[in-house]
């Protein structure tokens, strides 16, 4: 492991991954999230980006003001997103000298993350094979749109392909029209929550044997593992998914409901939950009703449109949000389906501190936080989006040992 992170932030050495050094070579999502997430936990993530061509997602909306006044804005708040906590270096790894420089780099590293298309690595000689004759202990964490292995594997990816081959578009939308994908990059971030997990087993891997290995992330893959019960539906009784819009499968209520000034999610589906609703909305001879008495009758769709959900439109139509949320307190699932800006003041979430302040090139940006909550060695979601190239003379001369004439020879030449 690396002294790095002690050298750089000495403040920073409880939490969990404190001492552990990732090269970052990923772009746009798909593996910065995940460097980030580790970076959060304690690892220190230098981000390499071409000196001509950096992470595109830099050119990303929306882009923060500067807080001088009239200047150009700070960056774009999308990147900060998922590179804070960064240290950024530029270097050519197409350059003869940019790829010494960077297997130097790898000699010194714990992890190396890339999101390239598979063999992309290899034809710039810095394969895994390559950087692991390098560094015994290398854990390479390669994420792409179909994996490093399979039929499918050089092919193109974004996150809508993963959606597609991995199934969850054809499942996704409203009954009886055509499939729609889903409203966040959610193949992306799937990928970046497994590449998370992957990488922190291997970590385990070389504590105990001294060994690296490659982590193997398809975003297609990951996206199977989304699509809950359509796998076993159909392996068990041959049931391809179609779109359900806000319908559960097989649970009755559970789902989306209209009230007096917006929608709220009802999940009360049980025996136990369904009374409760009963009470709660003043109507408890409904739960002895014979009709809808027990989930098996309630999910009917035929008594379900008759009998129940009338009456749930009823107890809902009348009241707000706030009102229907206030009476189901701790006691059934009642939730207001919030829009983003109230998602943002939610006092819940602000209380578990989930929206951060990251700081860029002069400015400063709103971001969620980290969703993982360690009791005794906490994430820190707080911390700078790196510039492009920012931390060339720390990483190269500081850390790495470089003599200041060669970096001086490497910046003249347009390698760093």
């Amino acid at each position: 492991m690396s002294d790095l992170q002690t050298e750089v932030n000495p403040a920073e050495r409880l939490r969990p991954l404190t001492g552990i050094t990732i090269i970052d070579v990923t772009r746009v999502v798909a593996g910065p999230y995940c460097a980030q997430m580790l970076a959060d936990l304690g690892a220190t993530v230098i981000k390499v980006e071409h000196p001509s061509d950096p992470d595109y997602v830099r050119s990303f909306p929306p882009f923060v003001a500067s807080a001088e006044p009239g200047a150009a804005p700070a960056g774009s708040g999308y990147f900060a997103q998922y590179n804070r906590h960064k240290l950024g270096v530029s270097l050519d790894l197409k350059h003869p000298d940019g790829k010494a420089l960077f297997i130097e780099m790898i000699g010194k590293a714990d992890i190396v993350m890339e999101n390239f298309r598979p063999g992309t690595m290899d034809k710039l000689g810095l394969g895994y094979a390559v950087l692991q004759a390098a560094n015994p202990r290398l854990i390479y964490t390669a994420i792409s749109g179909f994996g490093q292995t399979g039929p499918h594997s050089r092919r193109p990816a974004y996150d809508s392909t993963a959606q597609a081959a991995g199934g969850l578009w054809s499942m996704n939308g409203n009954a009886g029209e055509p499939p729609m994908r889903v409203g966040s990059i959610i193949g992306d971030l799937a990928a970046s929550f497994y590449a998370t997990i992957g990488t922190l087993a291997a970590l385990r891997e070389v504590e105990r044997s001294g060994l690296g290995q490659m982590v193997d992330i398809s975003q297609q893959d990951s996206v199977v593992t989304l699509t809950e019960s359509a796998i076993v539906n159909f392996t068990v009784d041959s049931v391809v998914a179609t779109p359900l819009g806000n319908e559960h499968p097989f649970a009755r209520p559970y789902g989306q409901y209209a009230c007096k000034d917006g929608h709220v999610f009802f999940g009360s589906y049980s025996d136990k939950l369904w009374r409760e609703s009963c009470v709660i909305f003043g109507e408890p001879e409904l739960a002895d009703d014979p009709e809808i008495d027990t989930m098996v009758k309630r999910f009917d769709d035929a008594t379900y449109q008759r009998r129940l959900k009338p009456v749930i439109e009823r107890w809902f139509s009348s009241r707000t949000k706030a009102e229907l949320e206030a009476m189901a307190g701790d006691r059934i699932a009642l939730t207001p389906i919030k829009s983003i800006d109230e998602v943002v003041a939610d006092p819940h979430l602000r209380a578990r501190e989930m929206f951060v302040p990251v700081q860029l090139e002069g400015g400063s940006v709103e971001v969620f936080g980290s969703p993982i909550k360690l009791s005794a060695t906490p994430a820190l979601a707080v911390g700078a989006a790196p510039a492009l190239g920012q931390h060339n003379r720390e990483i190269y001369i500081d850390w790495l040992g470089m003599s200041p004439e060669r970096f001086d020879r490497l910046v003249g030449t347009g390698v760093v």
